[in-house]
């Protein structure tokens, strides 16, 4: 855990957002969230995807007709397969620098990190923190498939080639968000998480999460950076609160009261210096949206905080250890909803810090 990083409930989005110009999205992001900025990913463009956007590089990866799949039975995927190996022992090792090999993000699939950076470089003073944002191992391997349908993560070798990427993808944002002189946090976004323990993934085994999750973890810390876990949905909290993430980030609107059962869990986190990024702002419904008010929201939220207090940690750790964001990205939701959560995310946030900070 980072010492020079304090929460302090400071406002943080989740990454998307429903619009179709880069530096739009970046400029939202400087005027609502400035001291924890982040890059923006557009699902308006098929290329930004949760799965597309992170899969150039892996070996056997072949699209066709808007659709991309591992093809296991091309005759030159072994090579390819090793290929991808040498390549990342080649950077392990230092014989290929990061920024030449293939774990490289591209304008042409993320093309809001660019554009981050570009506004990063023009600030006179720095952030508080940056953030970069990748999509989990788990949701990545079971939402990429081979050429017969069946995710990834089932097939050992190809799960293992992905958490790598991942793991090297995650690497390379924190060494270009590096430059700033600011902590970097990168979050892995772990929608899929919601279904583990359920029927239909079954087949799926806790230490086979787990140590997915420490390789790309692993990769974050060895960069010096804080690594945080986004799920926006409930889950088996177990999974996270064990893990060694610094932050975890979860939808507090509608789902603390499951988080708030493993309540050892918690307080140990907590204790051990583990962020709590709150989703407190709802993201699910236009319903929820239009319904909440900044107060309304700073009430749920001071109802929770006494919750965890209860449990045995004191208030000035829980506002140390706090972050503020919307329960999940916005990028499925008219402009004018998310709008308002930035809106209500920014507010919440400041009236929280007036308050008791």
């Amino acid at each position: 855990m980072s010492t020079n990083f304090r929460a302090d409930c400071l406002p943080v989005l989740i990454g998307s957002l429903p619009l179709h110009d880069h530096a739009e999205g970046v400029r939202l992001v400087f005027e609502y969230t400035p001291e924890i900025p982040l890059w923006v990913q557009l699902p308006a463009y098929k290329q930004e995807g949760m799965i597309a956007q992170f899969q150039p590089g892996f070996p056997g990866l072949k699209t066709e007709k808007d659709k991309s799949y591992i093809d296991t039975s091309d005759p030159s995927f072994d090579d390819d397969l090793l290929g991808f190996y040498e390549d990342y022992m080649a950077v392990r090792e230092g014989k290929i620098a990061l920024e030449d090999s293939r774990f490289v993000l591209t304008a042409d699939t993320a093309g809001g990190f660019f554009s981050f950076l570009e506004q990063l470089r023009a600030l006179s003073d720095g952030p508080s923190a940056v953030k970069g944002q990748i999509t989990g191992p788990i949701t990545f391997c079971l939402g990429l498939t081979d050429q017969n349908g069946k995710a990834v993560f089932y097939n050992e070798q190809l799960r293992d080639a992905a958490v790598k990427l991942l793991a090297q993808k995650a690497r390379w944002q924190v060494r270009n968000l590096s430059q700033f002189g600011c902590p970097v946090i990168i979050f892995f976004d772990e929608p899929a998480l919601a279904g583990f323990g359920s029927s239909a993934f079954i087949s799926i085994s806790r230490e086979e999460v787990v140590t997915c999750f420490e390789e790309v973890i692993e990769a974050v810390h060895d960069e010096g950076s804080l690594a945080g876990i986004h799920v926006c949905a409930n889950a088996d909290w177990s999974l996270l609160l064990e893990s060694a993430t610094d932050i975890i980030s979860f939808d507090a609107y509608s789902y603390f009261d499951k988080l708030v059962l493993y309540s050892d869990l918690v307080k140990r986190f907590v204790e051990s210096g583990g962020i709590l990024a709150w989703g407190i702002v709802p993201t699910l419904n236009s319903e929820d949206i239009e319904k909440e008010t900044t107060d309304s929201l700073v009430a749920k939220w001071e109802e929770q905080a006494q919750a965890i207090q209860a449990i045995g940690i004191d208030k000035s750790t829980i506002l140390a250890q706090t972050l503020i964001t919307p329960s999940c990205g916005t990028g499925s939701l008219s402009l004018d909803h998310a709008k308002k959560v930035l809106v209500l995310t920014r507010q919440v946030s400041d009236l929280i810090r007036k308050k008791y900070l």
